[in-house]
């Protein structure tokens, strides 16, 4: 079980000024999280953590500056650094965010030993190239190991788009080895071609050799993903096989555009972040990638976030979720009171200043049922990270 958050700044502080409890033989892994806006990476860090204490929204930018969270697991330590989605000095005026959002993603890579690129498979507008912004970022790295990690998998109807999009991501090339989509038919009267289908790797990666084929099956099965390979070959069946390919390792400007992936990618991973489905697999996955060396984190600490940040983030995304367009962008958060009561329950108060009255209107809602959702989803979220009971209460006024 993963431990809570400290519900004090001076405990948090203490936890992670303590020296690491280093095991006998300690194993660390940095893993940097980077994509596009919205593609889940938050999310994504939650289901790794296993408590929730990184902001999610379905709006942009709900990630403002980059936090770590630790996972520590018998005698490793993965060091996750969630950052904001990768961003342009245009989004970044539009926003009103911090000019720190342009160079939080490349300060992560610069400290990490694996890069998690994150596709929302989703979306149809993006899912098809890497963004810009993503590559720019793996050819100012090339050295650092980089895993495609294909989210929301659970929202595509047809799996068969995945063949396609693993083929346009990688530029046809996986871990050195170059790929080939190849499909054989098997007539069936019985086979429906509007059957669901499912997309599985032939072994989990963590038991195949470096030197096998990449392989993904398309078989006739439930709706999901899964491990294991379907007994039903009625449907029919596409692979993608490996072959050996040298491509060049440093990517120029020119290079990078005409490109619409990344070519130089370890391994693919498919998975429905905001249902736990396949994070299991990946997390078992980087475990093994850790290399020997000392813990950064005593095993106490689940993230580098003080109790406040945590607080703020997760009412800011309540306010995400439910006011339009871009009025959440110029919320005001002012804590006015953060207080322990005798039996470990925390009390917390915080003002909401809007520039607006409009905006406080949309804030407040009807007979209060907007402000009063926020506090409760809110205070709820906080019991959970700091695991004990949460009196939230939310005041909105005006600027002034």
């Amino acid at each position: 079980h993963p431990p809570p958050v400290a519900t004090s700044e001076e405990e948090q502080k203490r936890l992670l000024r303590n020296q690491p409890d280093q095991p006998q033989n300690p194993k660390v892994l940095r893993i940097a999280i980077i994509g596009a806006p919205n593609a889940g990476k938050s999310t994504l860090s939650n289901q790794l953590l296993g408590r929730k204490v990184f902001p999610v929204s379905k709006k942009v930018h709900t990630t403002r500056c980059k936090a770590r969270g630790v996972v520590t697991y018998e005698d490793t330590q993965l060091v996750i650094l969630d950052t904001p989605g990768l961003t342009t000095p245009y989004k970044v005026k539009r926003h009103n965010l911090d000019k720190a959002m342009l160079t939080d993603p490349w300060d992560s890579m610069k400290h990490a030993d694996l890069v998690l690129v994150l596709v929302d498979v989703s979306d149809h507008w993006t899912r098809n190239s890497l963004s810009r912004e993503v590559l720019k970022c793996l050819s100012r790295f090339p050295q650092i190991p980089s895993v495609l990690v294909l989210n929301k998998v659970d929202l595509l109807k047809n799996k068969f788009l995945l063949l396609q999009l693993v083929t346009e991501l990688t530029e046809g090339v996986v871990n050195g080895k170059k790929l080939e989509v190849r499909s054989a038919f098997k007539q069936d009267s019985s086979s429906s071609a509007k059957s669901p289908h499912q997309i599985t790797w032939a072994s989990p990666p963590e038991n195949r050799a470096p030197e096998s084929h990449c392989l993904l099956e398309a078989d006739q099965a439930q709706e999901g993903s899964s491990l294991d390979n379907s007994s039903d070959k009625r449907a029919s069946e596409s692979r993608l096989v490996t072959e050996e390919a040298q491509g060049p390792k440093d990517y120029g400007p020119r290079d990078l555009k005409d490109m619409k992936g990344w070519p130089c990618f370890q391994e693919i991973f498919m998975l429905a972040a905001l249902h736990g489905e396949e994070v299991d697999t990946l997390k078992r996955y980087l475990l093994m990638q850790a290399k020997p060396g000392p813990w950064e984190f005593h095993s106490g600490v689940l993230t580098s976030q003080s109790p406040q940040e945590i607080c703020d983030n997760l009412i800011r995304e309540k306010i995400l979720e439910y006011l339009p367009l871009e009025v959440p962008y110029g919320v005001t958060q002012v804590t006015e009171l953060w207080e322990e009561g005798p039996s470990g329950e925390l009390f917390i108060v915080q003002s909401l200043l809007v520039p607006r009255k409009s905006h406080m209107m949309m804030l407040i809602g009807r007979g209060g049922k907007v402000i009063s959702r926020i506090a409760q989803e809110a205070g709820q979220d906080l019991m959970n990270a700091f695991l004990c009971d949460v009196r939230l209460k939310l005041k909105v006024d005006l600027k002034t």
